[in-house]
């Protein structure tokens, strides 16, 4: 089955019931390497690692009286996990705890994780947070490019715009005018970007009319996101590689994948457009 097939029986698109009773099977996933492998790529042999981390802003379920609680999730799913899950899917597995009576909230967190590490097939990392807890605002530290004269003139991923010198340096930088579109919706999907290097000088200008050049890109985020790291990993040759996008929410949802030549996780710094 190709990734057009499975994405066509998504629920992405498609009118949908709402159900309020705890429901794992609504969870959609949909195999990460089926792009990769459409090209002829394993996936496993990439350079990166990383995570996708999930913002979730309306879970609610009921106690065992029958009084609502409210939480902000956070979920970290592992980018060596089999599958991604469709997002809808998810909104509509979250909303199903809605009028679900749970002994605690530690119940709720349990299942989640289970139920979201069977689907992604991959450890699921789950957190639960009250709402007067949640962080502040922040910035993704780094040069922003957004104010750099431009002319622009493609609007599908090209590549070609990345060159570099050979100067090597180490810097990190920020651009807010990421765009995508939803593979089968066509809705945007709004991001801000951080691309943390160390290695050939890679030109400003250049990187931003290539990032500028995702407007009209329909394509998961993680894919996105996994493409962008590669155009640059193959076309810069860095020596080091970061790149990690902070998605707009929608439905509720905000998806930020990360992807990245060395160990670790990010943090989780929500923006204001976020």
């Amino acid at each position: 089955m190709t990734e057009n097939d499975v994405v066509t029986h998504s629920p992405l698109g498609q009118e949908t019931g709402y159900t309020n009773q705890y429901e794992p099977s609504l969870l959609y996933p949909i195999a990460r390497d089926l792009n990769w492998q459409a090209r002829g790529i394993e996936r496993d042999s990439l350079p990166f690692k990383g995570v996708d981390l999930w913002n979730a802003y309306e879970i609610s379920w009921l106690d065992q009286n029958g009084k609502p609680l409210v939480r902000i999730g956070e979920f970290r799913i592992p980018a060596n996990s089999s599958h991604i899950i469709e997002s809808k899917s998810f909104k509509l597995y979250l909303n199903s705890f809605n009028l679900t009576r749970f002994q605690s909230e530690s119940e709720v967190l349990a299942r989640m994780q289970q139920d979201l590490s069977t689907a992604a097939g991959g450890k699921v990392q789950v957190r639960l947070i009250k709402v007067n807890d949640t962080a502040p605002i922040e910035r993704l530290q780094g040069e922003c490019l957004d104010e750099l004269p431009l002319m622009v003139t493609q609007y599908s991923p090209a590549p070609e715009y990345l060159k570099t010198t050979a100067r090597v340096v180490e810097e990190c930088l920020v651009s807010h005018l990421l765009k995508s579109n939803c593979p089968v919706t066509g809705q945007p999907d709004w991001a801000s970007i951080q691309i943390r290097y160390k290695g050939p000088a890679i030109d400003h200008a250049g990187l931003l009319a290539y990032l500028i050049s995702y407007r009209e890109k329909g394509d998961f985020h993680e894919q996105c996101v996994e493409n962008i790291f590669m155009d640059i990993w193959q076309g810069c040759k860095p020596q080091k590689l970061t790149v990690y996008a902070r998605y707009l929410r929608r439905g509720g949802l905000d998806i930020n994948p990360y992807r990245s030549s060395l160990a670790g996780e990010p943090g989780n710094p929500r923006l204001s457009r976020q």
